[in-house]
């Protein structure tokens, strides 16, 4: 007997980024549909998905069509939240569980709801001899990032991959190098979406060779 996927409903946040599972999302909220959303969000403790626009705007303009979007997020987990002035949020969320969007409804004040199902996460492998180089260079990357923090004395500035590193996993170097190169969003949607984590990582590899990042 099969075991269905559990099902799962909730609000979406469609974005012109991808988020990564293990990845930092800053965010500042003032459309009054994410306003209403974040907090409801922050009071129960629970996540909203955060997928990458096909077409449309982050930003709801009078007239505009309704929004296109990936049909594979990830879950943003909330860990903090701000309120510098009224109508307006400051938050940062953490990715964890890439899904996959099964239905969507539209809801008359513009916010997305969706039902999803859960990707299974990707396996705990170790990193090849041959991709060393990949997680080598991600941690010259976070060295020269710390020092240069250290050194203009803004130790509270936050970086742009949160601890705890794990270096010697293929998924979790993948997932970083993938937030940080310069390639389209739609490229970083596929990468994401790959159930291979070790192949996500000899993609990776080529990018970097490709754009001269690692040689």
């Amino acid at each position: 007997m099969t075991t269905q996927p559990l099902l799962l409903s909730l609000p979406l946040f469609p974005l012109g980024t991808v988020l990564f599972p293990g990845g930092l999302l800053p965010l500042r909220i003032f459309e009054v549909r994410y306003l209403d959303m974040i907090g409801k969000c922050h009071k129960a403790g629970t996540p909203f998905g955060v997928v990458s626009l096909n077409q449309g705007s982050e930003v709801r303009k009078a007239g505009a069509g309704a929004e296109s979007f990936a049909s594979t997020g990830v879950l943003a987990s909330i860990r903090e939240l701000t309120t510098p002035q009224s109508g307006l949020l400051e938050i940062e969320c953490v990715g964890t569980q890439r899904f996959r969007v099964v239905g969507t409804e539209l809801q008359k004040h513009g916010l997305w709801t969706a039902e999803v199902e859960a990707v299974p996460d990707d396996l705990a492998l170790a990193i090849p001899e041959d991709l060393q180089h990949t997680t080598m260079a991600l941690q010259r990357l976070l060295n020269t990032l710390e020092e240069r923090r250290a050194a203009e004395g803004e130790e509270e500035v936050q970086l742009p991959i949160g601890k705890p590193y794990r270096f010697e996993d293929c998924g979790w170097v993948a997932n970083r190098w993938c937030e940080l190169l310069p390639v389209q969003p739609a490229v970083k949607q596929r990468l994401m979406e790959l159930d291979s984590p070790l192949m996500r990582l000899e993609l990776v590899s080529d990018l970097l060779a490709r754009t001269g990042i690692v040689e």
